[in-house]
């Protein structure tokens, strides 16, 4: 019989490839930009990376959620120190967990030694729902100790810890879409929460782009911390995505993108 860990685990994966192949889907269906290069030569390493996390994080025996449940046993945390409603709990947790998140995008931008790995994702020269996993596994592992300690510090129940996984994965997967939403959606979604139009700015060629709209569900931090972009320089429908370092096929390839890093 299968743990609650596992279960969630079983769970959140169930979620994320449903919203997966909804996506791609609608991408197909209502596209925002003509792709420029064959789906052939991308979708074959970004699924790979995605095999990769996928296959790392199940062999993994602690991961957020269990470190939710440990400081919960362990009554260490700062939640864990108050009494408070459980809604109250689930509603501090989520929004400070995706605060952390919006922080932790940031540094791997702003910090030298944390860029090699996060240009990973940047460089796919394509936007559209793959990208949405094509993270390299050691970033993947970093950011899982990283969110594991902010859990465990703040003392967030793991329901809370859940449910921001979920939401997380499932905005990176929206957000990341080639699709293209009707014009009074679009500026309604986007007072709130990040659109695929907001977050392609932050795959623009342009580093001043790339250095903005980092928040991976609200809106709201990249407003509160001065890094929000209302529009790409070049307009969404002529703006290059990727870096100008890495754009021939050969680094579309999953051992380069593998050994990017060290380059």
């Amino acid at each position: 019989m299968h743990s609650p860990l596992w279960l969630t685990t079983e769970i959140r994966a169930a979620i994320f490839f449903g919203l997966l192949f909804a996506m791609l889907a609608l991408e197909h269906a209502w596209p925002r930009r003509a792709s420029q290069l064959l789906r052939a030569l991308r979708w074959p390493a970004n699924f790979g990376m995605a095999a990769l996390n996928t296959t790392m994080l199940w062999l993994i025996p602690m991961a957020a959620v269990g470190a939710a449940y440990g400081a919960q046993e362990a009554g260490f945390g700062l939640l864990n120190q108050l009494t408070l409603p459980a809604w109250a709990e689930i509603g501090i947790a989520w929004l400070a967990l995706d605060c952390a998140i919006y922080w932790q995008h940031r540094a791997f931008h702003e910090i030298r030694a944390l860029w090699p790995l996060h240009r990973v994702h940047h460089s796919d020269v394509e936007f559209d729902t793959t990208t949405a996993v094509r993270f390299h596994p050691t970033e993947i592992l970093l950011s899982l100790l990283v969110k594991s300690l902010a859990v465990t510090l703040l003392g967030a129940p793991p329901i809370a810890v859940l449910l921001l996984e979920t939401t997380v994965n499932g905005f990176a997967l929206f957000n990341h879409a080639n699709l293209r939403l009707p014009r009074w959606l679009e500026s309604a979604l986007r007072r709130f929460v990040v659109t695929p139009d907001l977050h392609r700015i932050h795959h623009s060629v342009h580093r001043v782009e790339t250095d903005s709209n980092y928040g991976s569900s609200l809106v709201l931090w990249d407003r509160l911390f001065g890094s929000y972009t209302q529009a790409p320089r070049d307009g969404h429908e002529a703006m290059r995505i990727g870096l100008p370092e890495f754009r021939d096929e050969q680094a579309q390839k999953l051992a380069s993108l593998l050994t990017q890093p060290l380059k």
